[in-house]
């Protein structure tokens, strides 16, 4: 906190991030998916509260917030590898993990302060994904958000896929590319899959159910050059909000360059692979 406060030449407000955001580009009635860094904003009096109210009070009830609300701790423990866990372990805790919550379920640490606080506000609502649900409020936040299919959780018949399927933004406030949740829909457009399976205990009817389902083998450390090179083939909104730096960029454009980017990618890798092989 010192450190914020030192790097902050003055208070940041809800009503000065309001502002920011209406500089931004951000306007009455449109619909935005928030990734979010509370400390790169500076200072902020009300912290994370009065972030998402400046959030709120900038696009309206007309328009729609959505954020990631993922939850991948509740995840099969087979697939852990930062840490990993004993083989030993994995029975128990299959049996003993808690079910997933959307009332109570909390967001994973990596999202931040304003993702984790969001889904607490009222009048806000979460999908029923045990690791990749989304929050939103709004206009629109029920045809969004419902439903939400288990199996291939970030794909079509998720909250991105419909996101993807209307006029939609990312807003980063303070977020980099590397977390751009929306570039995982272009994976299950390209040419490479991988499908793995993965698991989760799930509430069924009031009782906790160990449930397995089918998901893509996600390639997150490519977002980071993903996004560059989005931003050199494509004029994103910039600016900052309070001393973050932040963007403002069409879903479907990004997803679609994404879905590019990887099938070039993947294909000099397979063109590598066959020279490397003969």
């Amino acid at each position: 906190m010192k450190q914020v406060i030192e790097g902050t030449k003055y208070p940041r407000t809800k009503q000065s991030i309001v502002a920011d955001l209406r500089k931004m580009g951000v306007e009455r009635g449109m619909t935005i998916l928030v990734h979010s860094s509370l400390s790169r904003i500076g200072w902020v009096n009300g912290g994370a509260t009065a972030v998402i109210q400046a959030l709120m009070e900038a696009v309206t009830e007309e328009g729609t917030i959505v954020m990631p609300s993922q939850s991948v701790e509740l995840s099969d423990p087979a697939r852990w590898g930062n840490p990993p866990v004993p083989e030993s372990w994995w029975k128990v805790i299959r049996e003993s993990m808690p079910a997933y919550d959307p009332r109570y379920t909390p967001v994973t640490s990596a999202l931040g302060q304003i993702a984790e606080l969001f889904r607490s506000f009222p009048g806000v609502v979460r999908s029923n994904h045990p690791n990749y649900s989304f929050t939103a409020w709004g206009k629109d936040k029920n045809k969004i958000l419902e439903p939400h299919s288990l199996a291939f959780g970030l794909g079509e018949q998720s909250p991105l896929g419909k996101l993807y399927n209307r006029e939609s933004y990312v807003l980063q406030l303070g977020a980099t590319f590397d977390s751009t949740t929306c570039f995982h829909l272009a994976e299950y457009k390209i040419n490479y899959k991988k499908v793995i399976s993965q698991g989760a205990p799930l509430l069924v009817e009031g009782e906790r159910v160990w449930k397995e389902y089918q998901e893509l083998e996600f390639r997150e450390e490519l977002f980071a050059e993903i996004g560059e090179s989005y931003k050199t083939e494509h004029e994103l909104k910039e600016g900052h909000v309070g001393s973050a730096s932040c963007r403002l960029f069409s879903i479907k454009e990004a997803v679609d360059f994404a879905e590019k980017w990887l099938n070039q990618f993947d294909s000099i890798q397979n063109a590598k692979g066959r020279k490397d092989g003969s």
